[in-house]
């Protein structure tokens, strides 16, 4: 049996600082309840830059955008730097493990382009892995660099196999299949916090994968803009009600629902994973087992870190 915690949480919006403290809390409470495994949404510290759709961010050479991307830049995670440190040291306190969604200033790509990703961390304390988000989605590609296959990868955890992905990667089927083939069978799929992103998909994935199916999201609402981020009251003013209203859930490997989603509200929930459900619903299709013809088709993954540049030396 596994023991999972779906926080489902609004963010310390664009503070890096109080993010990981929110982070650490989270952990925490968890830890109370002999979690195991602890799943965090999309970009949670220091947030979505939900400011893009209400003040122009597709102005090109917009002194405000700027403005707003320094600022996201600024409290932005650089894992070579330690930032994230205090969470893994608490994780291991904890022996939990953990999906932590950054948004990660990349030290390997300048230190000033932005990534999507979602960090693995095990329940010993050590970063196992950063999946950098394939595609950012729409606008997001105005402050956020396309990934790569680097982080496409399953971790054990108990009797499960663990994978995650971010946002609208959970509609790629190749992606998907990727981490199929991995043997996964517990699925974390991340959002920024909306039940229309997670009340279908969750379940599809579930059935389709035969596995459990994880969605974590976020709650965002005008008053969690922070009064020193830049053009505080006019990203308020342009966000309405409730921008992101959480839909947090989990779906059994048959496709019930666990913990249906859950709408508007700050909490952390609990549930209990049985991996012999998994080996039920195995009996009659496994997607990269019994179930896949690999003779007829199969996928090619790149997981190379990319960079601009490789060095030769002596050295």
């Amino acid at each position: 049996m596994l023991k999972l915690a779906l926080p489902q949480l609004s963010p310390a919006w664009l503070s890096r600082e109080a993010g990981l403290t929110k982070v650490l809390g989270a952990i925490a409470s968890a830890k109370a309840e002999n979690a195991d495994l602890i799943v965090f949404s999309e970009g949670f510290v220091p947030g979505y830059p939900f400011w893009l759709d209400g003040t122009g961010g597709a102005k090109f050479n917009d002194a405000k955008q700027k403005e707003l991307f320094a600022h996201y830049s600024d409290q932005a995670v650089t894992i070579e730097k330690g930032h994230l440190v205090d969470v893994c040291k608490a994780l291991k306190d904890a022996k939990m493990a953990c999906y932590l969604g950054i948004i990660e200033r990349a030290g390997d790509r300048s230190g000033h382009s932005l990534y999507c990703s979602y960090v693995y961390i095990d329940a010993g304390g050590t970063i196992q892995s950063v999946h950098r988000k394939l595609q950012p989605t729409y606008e997001e590609r105005l402050v956020w660099s396309p990934g790569d296959g680097n982080g496409l990868v399953t971790h054990k955890l108990g009797e499960f196999t663990v994978g995650g992905l971010n946002c609208w990667e959970n509609w790629m089927p190749l992606s998907r299949a990727a981490l199929y083939a991995q043997g996964e069978d517990l699925h974390v799929a991340c959002w920024p916090g909306s039940d229309r992103n997670t009340e279908d998909l969750t379940r599809v994935l579930a059935k389709e994968g035969r596995s459990y199916s994880i969605s974590v999201s976020a709650i965002m609402r005008p008053e969690d803009v922070r009064e020193e981020t830049p053009y505080a009251d006019e990203i308020k003013a342009a966000l309405g009600a409730m921008p992101a209203n959480g839909g947090s859930c989990v779906a059994n490997p048959d496709g019930t629902w666990l913990l249906p989603p859950e709408i508007g509200v700050e909490s952390i929930r609990y549930c209990t994973l049985d991996p012999a459900f998994v080996r039920r619903e195995r009996q009659n299709f496994d997607p990269s087992g019994h179930y896949s013809r690999p003779e007829v088709t199969r996928l090619i993954v790149n997981r190379t870190r990319q960079s601009l540049v490789s060095f030769d030396s002596e050295d």
